[in-house]
């Protein structure tokens, strides 16, 4: 069997998709699978480290919206569309998932044509316009909230790496502590805006961060590898705070932590929900809206805060953020409501679709 996967373009794409290939090699590992991908996308990185091939086709960018910049869209596909019928010739797939992206619209044309089954996995609480095409041509559509409107939807969740969706937050812990150097007498704040780091989120942090460790709270800020790094003036006694620039073990930063501030894209949502790690959530403020759609749920669940991003203020951590990380109880109770919304098992049930799309078509 071979499948093809296209999800290109940032994290929130690939990951899922390098989840969903690593499940499918553990199923059987004969599985041949091939990434789409382009040269201006994260995956040029990251499907190689993971050690599946890489199939680069012309970069096609969609309109986020119906505009009229969308009629030009068919001319300008149709080369990278033929790019990713070859891909799915050569490979003699079996199955084409889409996540998304740039090339998932030109990756659903191509196996419509080939008479490739098709299954689309939808990340986001508002779809992208590639995956609103595509669920057009299968009735096989994931999707990673429960109340999606999208058609044929079915409510899998996000497929999370195994380091994260198998841990086990209070075994890990010691070791995560000991990895960052965090004390354990302290609660502790993990704060990351996402691989690239949030400026929002690196100011406002830096500035109550004095504040928070004279109240008793440890801070572990992950500021992205591009953004200047803080020098801390840690006092002898004092809850550290420990800036770091990247973090490849975000399961240890998860097992260390007691609640995150963050931005609210769907895979963030999903991997903190999935530990039971509760979060105030700042969406991002540009964009479609989908990122305050995707954390919503969790917080009407009890599972985390919201606060728009211009509300996001030292005083608004120190009159909201504070009082959770103080109050041992409520930490459990909302890490405990937010574990209830998470769903771990993602990767195996979109294997599952993927062996019923291919076996739908057989049948027919």
């Amino acid at each position: 069997m071979h499948v093809v996967l296209a999800g290109g373009g940032t994290a929130g794409h690939i990951e899922p998709a390098l989840a969903l290939a690593d499940a499918l090699r553990r199923q059987d590992p004969t599985t041949g699978i091939t990434a789409l991908g382009t040269e201006r996308g994260l995956e040029t990185r990251l499907v190689p480290e993971r050690g599946y091939e890489l199939a680069l086709i012309p970069a096609v960018p969609l309109p986020r919206k119906p505009t009229p910049e969308l009629l030009t869209v068919p001319g300008r596909l149709r080369g990278t569309i033929k790019a990713a019928e070859q891909v799915l010739e050569r490979t003699k797939a079996d199955c084409l998932v889409g996540f998304g992206g740039y090339v998932s619209l030109p990756g659903y044309l191509a196996a419509k044509r080939a008479g490739v089954p098709i299954v689309v996995h939808e990340a986001n609480a508002r779809p992208g316009l590639a995956n609103k095409i595509g669920t057009r041509y299968t009735k096989f559509v994931a999707v990673s909230t429960p109340d999606s409107k999208l058609r044929n939807a079915r409510y899998v969740g996000i497929p999370l790496r195994a380091n994260i969706a198998i841990l086990d937050r209070a075994a890990v812990r010691p070791e995560a502590q000991q990895y960052f150097g965090l004390n354990p007498s302290f609660p502790t704040l993990l704060v990351s805006g996402g691989s690239q780091g949030a400026r929002r989120l690196n100011e406002v942090v830096q500035q109550v961060a004095p504040y928070l460790q004279r109240a008793g709270v440890q801070i572990l800020h992950v500021v992205g590898p591009k953004n200047e790094l803080p020098q801390p003036d840690n006092m002898p006694g004092m809850p550290p705070y420990i800036p770091v620039p990247y973090v490849d073990r975000m399961d240890l930063a998860y097992a260390a932590a007691d609640m995150m501030l963050c931005r609210a894209g769907a895979m963030t949502v999903a991997e903190l929900t999935a530990v039971g790690l509760p979060a105030a959530y700042v969406p991002l403020p540009i964009g479609n809206g989908e990122q305050r759609l995707n954390a919503q749920p969790v917080v009407n669940a009890g599972g985390g805060l919201l606060v728009d991003d211009a509300q996001l203020t030292p005083e608004w951590v120190q009159n909201n953020v504070l009082p959770v990380l103080s109050d041992p109880q409520r930490l459990m109770d909302m890490a405990r409501k937010a574990a209830e919304f998470g769903r771990r098992d993602a990767d195996e049930l979109l294997v599952g679709m993927v062996y019923e799309a291919i076996a739908a078509r057989q049948a027919a």
